[in-house]
């Protein structure tokens, strides 16, 4: 049990609020929700902190503060969607750095390989979330140049909620799956065309390497560099609004 579960263990209604008021110094992205978006976060951060373990592994023991930063940064996605999208999982953990992971891909043939990848994130289907907290902490240093690990990886927990990761998590009513399809298509063949090019991406490159990963990297720009997201690609923004459902009185903040 870390000291944060221990310390709230007799006042499980919220979180203290000068931890609180810390954390709104150190997580700059706190501060572009509205105030009721706020409210929400801090009752969501304790609930995660309660719910998942957060631990460190390759001798990173994570401490309270940074445990409190991440637990913030992964409720961020569903400040308006309800904790439930991030049933599936009860585990985080941090590496201090980059972490290896092993992976098998079967080629055309059905000849299955064996080999690692270098990674600074990853979502399991039905399993845990894994980070490296350098990345986390570059984040934290410059909040608004449209990259979070945090959220890029609750972005694929989420889309995982109607299965694998398919770029398309599960849609609210009303919300069509034509116009998501042709916008996120539209702008994921963009990205790549002009990759091939050598032009230059208002989004991160990695965005064109599957429709997974563009939902992802999508999500992240969405939150913290949302003017980028809109000005790039108008009609992705369109559908992450639908999608992630902002306060009414976060309009003036999430468009600053």
């Amino acid at each position: 049990m870390n000291f944060l579960r221990k310390l709230f263990s007799s006042a499980p209604a919220e979180l203290p609020a000068d931890l609180w008021d810390n954390l709104k110094n150190h997580v700059e992205l706190i501060g572009t929700l509205s105030l009721t978006e706020q409210n929400s976060l801090k009752r969501l951060t304790k609930t995660f902190l309660d719910d998942k373990a957060i631990v460190g592994a390759a001798d990173f023991e994570p401490n309270g503060a940074q445990r409190l930063a991440i637990a913030a940064l992964a409720v961020i996605p569903v400040v308006n969607l309800g904790y439930d999208w991030l049933d599936g999982f009860r585990e985080v953990i941090i590496y201090p750095g980059e972490f290896k992971v092993r992976h098998e891909e079967r080629d055309d043939n059905g000849l299955v390989s064996e080999g690692s990848q270098v990674r600074l994130g990853e979502a399991w289907e039905r399993g845990p979330l894994v980070l490296a907290w350098s990345e986390i902490e570059e984040d934290l240093v410059d909040p608004h140049a449209g990259m979070n690990v945090v959220i890029h990886e609750i972005a694929h927990k989420l889309d995982m909620q109607n299965g694998r990761a398919n770029g398309m998590p599960p849609l609210h009513k009303g919300m069509s799956w034509k116009s998501w399809t042709s916008a996120m298509q539209k702008a994921y063949e963009d990205m790549n065309m002009r990759i091939s090019r050598n032009w230059p991406t208002e989004l991160d490159a990695y965005a064109a390497s599957a429709p997974p990963e563009f939902f992802a990297v999508a999500s992240e720009s969405y939150f913290a560099a949302p003017m980028v997201l809109k000005q790039a690609y108008p009609d992705v923004y369109t559908q992450l609004d639908a999608f992630y459902r902002p306060a009414k009185d976060a309009g003036l903040l999430k468009n600053a």
